[in-house]
């Protein structure tokens, strides 16, 4: 069970951004979001970033090199994500299951290397775009 985290003034406005955001978030967007309210420099932003991350609170898309809120209370805090992209429209969505989490989780490939984290994506169609 995660611990309850407090966040500092920088991460609370990242993440109110992101959480209320209907698409991934590049951290330039995320910085002009901010502007107004005090967030100048780039570099506040990643540290922001790298933050929420770390407490699970948000996911990087990495061939999107964007952020989503994680929408998946059950996700090991960003050790074991999975997500579908639609080709289309670009809407992500979280993965969340179970019996994939715990496969990946289990898995060895072999080099016998046991894997402590992944970051899955998944391409495809999306139903509102069939």
């Amino acid at each position: 069970m995660v611990e309850l985290q407090t966040l500092s003034k920088n991460q609370q406005l990242v993440f109110d951004i992101i959480l209320k955001a209907k698409e991934p978030l590049k951290a330039y967007s995320i910085l002009y979001n901010v502007q107004k309210k005090g967030i100048k420099a780039p570099q506040q932003i990643y540290r922001a970033l790298d933050k929420l991350i770390q407490i699970g609170k948000i996911h990087k898309i990495e061939s999107r090199n964007a952020f989503v809120a994680c929408k998946n209370i059950n996700c090991e805090l960003s050790k074991a994500t999975a997500f579908s992209i639609c080709e289309n429209c670009e809407q992500v969505e979280e993965i969340k299951d179970i019996k994939l989490s715990k496969y990946l989780t289990n898995y060895n490939d072999k080099t016998g290397m046991k894997y402590k984290k992944y970051n899955l994506e998944f391409y495809g169609i999306c139903r509102k775009c069939k």
